[in-house]
């Protein structure tokens, strides 16, 4: 089977492949809008990153401060990718794409533990100066 049939994007070259992969993104971003977690995600770091400027008094801070709020809302998308590829094996249950699906969960909480407790540092930090 010619590959170039199957998948038209890799052989691409150039601008050409930065162009498509572009619009790959963007749908994958508009796809993770139909989700209600990542859409939530989204506003709350609408909130959150222009209050990172303010928040961090050096460009390490206001890079860790921004860059955890966007963590979470990459793990999210990553999630899921792939709760949407188990979905696309097969609805019913089985112990293995229970345990994906747990295993992507788990690494939002991550995430989301590790924002938090960045932006709690910063503010503490800010509280006690």
């Amino acid at each position: 089977m010619n590959q170039d049939t199957v998948n038209p994007q890799k052989s691409r070259k150039g601008f050409s492949r930065i162009f498509h992969a572009g619009g790959y993104s963007l749908a994958g971003l508009k796809a993770g809008w139909g989700e209600t977690a990542f859409r939530q995600e989204v506003i709350l770091s609408a909130i959150l990153l222009p209050i990172a400027f303010w928040l961090g008094q050096t460009w390490v801070e206001v890079a860790l401060l921004c860059g955890s709020v966007i963590l979470v809302m990459v793990v999210e998308l990553l999630n899921t990718g792939i709760e949407t590829a188990i979905d696309r094996i097969g609805t019913e249950w089985h112990a293995l794409s229970k345990r994906a699906k747990d295993m992507g969960s788990a690494a939002v909480l991550l995430s989301l533990i590790l924002c938090l407790g960045i932006w709690l540092a910063a503010i503490w930090k800010i509280m006690h100066v």
